[in-house]
């Protein structure tokens, strides 16, 4: 070998892989980081479909190839051999299993068979069903004089002598058929029939349903439950009412439609999120480039020449209108380093500060034209170099913010930004969802919002709670025969959400009141039907 000569490198050879990945209990939040990271380079994906599709949909690229795990065979043999054939160097193939991966699973009888055909596998756990039972309905699994924890598959073989396990936490999963079948065994076994118990299904989703009952009342209430159920048997049941933090959330399992552009709607239906609360985004409009484009353009050039001194942003959509001009002209956010920036709210400064504009004047007070106006300073003469204003809006704005800047001696110049036009129809589940009364709260912050959601997809039913931002968008619900149960105090969305969680809260006291069982607005219809 000639001295200082570099050889190169000869790689190992990459061998085909398996990843099994624990999804977690239900809610995608969970899933691991490992297993994103994973699920996101995966180029096949072998999933249950009653178990996982949230994941998929969460986790999984379109481009992917996902494949059910029922078509891989009945056995776990079958399935390990079949993932063992779709394994290919520098390919990986990902077999996502329920909760934790492991306990009840058939990850290390399917990890076998892909190892003896010489497959290399990686197991990922995942959140664990019983521990997220345990922290989803406040139910402590240990305690200081509780040290043991025993996981049990619910079933007809399900035996556990209580004289020697009646200081231990039992903690059975399975089908609702399972539990019952469990359930019997363990009162034939000579367990007390008034031994505390929690049922719970759905966990960690805003299905999620937890009851305190005796083993004995266990038996009936058992089969009402839903498919995959758990039953804790131990001390904690009884003392987890302190813990109860995920039900106990002032919109929790409320179905909240939210008619606004997707861009819009996801921060709002996050913040709802937060809250217990499902929002549901309908956009009701489209937003169009204008008919003629040569006002902006002018607009455009005035702002980088130095025309104008202010440029005044009354929604997100205003925002993300003008960066778009900016961006098909060459330019970027530098360009109003001499101008004056106003937004009308939280939201519309948050974009501005996303696009690297800090904003000068945003309203303290009300959040609309109307606020923003008030909110302006007067034009002074001696001060302020011009009283040019630009307005890039959208075709439908009103007059207001106009009107209130010509008082205060500024020169507004109002330009068609964009143009809004009615989105086409939601799918019909949705439609349907609407008029039967399945969504319990509509937020409505316009009066356009209101008038093209009736258009599309019809009117709300009379027992869904309508909320509005403002007395205007109030007026026009009004008008389309809606009852409007909130209004915000505020014209924002962060008062207007806060409204809905007052009326939720009030509603559950009154329940109480009667001595009837907290309920959400669909579920009184439901009931009413019945």
């Amino acid at each position: 070998m000639t001295t200082g000569q570099v050889q190169p490198r000869r790689l190992l050879p990459v061998s085909p892989r398996v990843v099994f990945i624990g999804s977690g209990p239900g809610e995608s939040g969970l899933m691991t980081i490992r297993g994103a990271d994973i699920l996101a380079n995966a180029e096949i994906v072998v999933y249950d479909t009653h178990v996982h599709s949230e994941i998929v949909t969460a986790y999984v690229p379109q481009a992917t190839e996902i494949i059910e795990a029922a078509q891989l065979g009945a056995t776990a043999s079958t399935r390990g051999r079949k993932l063992a054939e779709l394994a290919r160097p520098d390919k990986t193939v990902v077999r996502l299993s329920s909760d934790d991966g492991i306990l009840f699973t058939t990850t290390t009888a399917e990890a076998a068979v892909c190892r003896k055909a010489d497959v290399d596998v990686e197991i990922v756990p995942g959140v664990g069903l019983s521990a997220a039972t345990s922290a989803y309905t406040g139910t402590a699994l240990t305690t200081n004089r509780v040290r043991s924890v025993r996981f049990i598959e619910a079933g007809p073989q399900t035996h556990v002598d209580v004289s020697r396990h009646r200081n231990t936490t039992h903690v059975l999963t399975g089908t609702t058929a399972d539990q019952e079948q469990a359930i019997r065994a363990l009162l034939d076994d000579g367990w007390d029939e008034n031994t505390k118990v929690l049922l719970g299904w759905g966990i960690s989703t805003t299905d999620q349903t937890s009851v305190e009952t005796t083993l004995g009342q266990a038996l009936t209430m058992a089969q009402s439950g839903g498919d995959r159920m758990v039953v804790i048997m131990g001390q904690g049941v009884e003392s987890r009412g302190a813990l109860s933090w995920f039900e106990t959330k002032p919109l929790f399992g409320w179905q909240v439609l939210i008619p606004r552009t997707k861009e819009q709607g996801t921060s709002t239906a996050e913040a709802l999120g937060e809250l217990g609360a499902v929002g549901t985004v309908v956009p009701t409009i489209a937003v169009q480039p204008p008919r003629t484009p040569t006002q902006m353009e002018k607009a455009i050039r005035g702002l980088v020449d130095g025309s104008y001194e202010w440029v005044g942003f009354t929604s997100v959509n205003a925002v993300r209108a003008v960066r778009m001009w900016f961006e098909d002209f060459g330019l970027d956010s530098r360009s109003l380093s001499g101008v004056k920036v106003a937004a009308v709210g939280g939201r519309t400064a948050a974009s501005l500060i996303d696009w690297g504009i800090t904003p000068d004047l945003v309203p303290d007070g009300e959040h609309s034209a109307r606020g923003l106006a008030a909110a302006w300073p007067d034009y002074v003469d001696d001060i302020d170099p011009m009283n040019t204003v630009l307005l890039p809006r959208a075709d439908i704005a009103t007059e207001v913010l106009v009107a209130g800047l010509l008082e205060k001696g500024w020169d507004p110049d109002d330009v068609t930004a964009y143009r809004t036009v009615r989105a086409s129809p939601p799918p019909a589940p949705i439609r349907e969802a609407i008029k039967a009364g399945d969504f319990d709260a509509f937020l409505f912050t316009s009066s356009s919002t209101v008038r093209n959601l009736v258009g599309i997809a019809g009117k709300p039913a009379a027992t869904s709670v309508i909320c509005c931002i403002g007395p205007a968008t109030a007026n026009t619900a009004a008008e389309h025969g809606l009852r409007v149960d909130v209004l915000a105090e505020e014209a924002n969305l962060t008062s207007l959400i806060d409204g809905l969680v007052e009326f939720a809260m009030s509603a559950r006291e009154d329940d109480l009141a009667a001595g009837t069982t907290p309920t959400r607005p669909s579920q009184k219809r439901r009931r009413k039907k019945a």
